[in-house]
């Protein structure tokens, strides 16, 4: 009987246990940041970002820290609507180290399936995202006719990085 009793009592608390895992939260966290996105909250969604955060655009020239990356966006959101980004797919890992965590996923987007990925690091306000890329996913049976379209743009874009490079 105590034994049932004691399984009774620790039941709950099992439970809850469960239910703040480090990846329900991280879950819950990009979940947040997509869906402030979506409402243009501007204040919330830079809010789950660390300050030091950097996002990694689909074009090669998308490589912002955190106030860049405001200043690019601040028009979309004041326009009251930004961007809107569900979910497909979603696997989230945890180290040994409780502060940092990584996380890809598969987004329905306005430019058809994104792949997104990046890490984040639990803070003392929470878990936020420290580093963001988004990726636009393409067919590999489709690279070929897509490496045609961004011949010109890539080539450009290497030569002047490269100029960059030697100095």
């Amino acid at each position: 009987m105590k034994k049932i009793i004691v399984l009774v009592l620790l039941f709950p608390i099992l439970c809850l246990a469960q239910l703040n895992t480090p990846e329900k939260e991280i879950d819950q966290l990009l979940n947040q940041w997509h869906q402030a996105a979506s409402d243009a909250a501007f204040d919330t969604y830079f809010g789950l970002m660390t300050s030091d955060a950097i996002f990694i655009g689909t074009d090669a020239t998308e490589n912002w820290d955190l106030e860049v990356f405001k200043a690019f966006s601040k028009p979309y959101f004041d326009k009251g609507k930004a961007w809107s980004f569900k979910t497909l797919e979603r696997n989230i890992f945890t180290q040994t180290v409780p502060n940092i965590g990584w996380f890809d996923e598969l987004l329905d987007t306005q430019m058809g399936i994104c792949r997104g990925s990046g890490v984040v690091e639990k803070t003392d306000q929470g878990w936020k995202i420290k580093h963001y890329v988004l990726s636009i996913a393409i067919p590999n049976e489709n690279v070929k006719d897509i490496t045609k379209v961004k011949a010109v743009f890539d080539a450009d874009l290497m030569a002047k990085l490269r100029r960059n490079t030697k100095n």
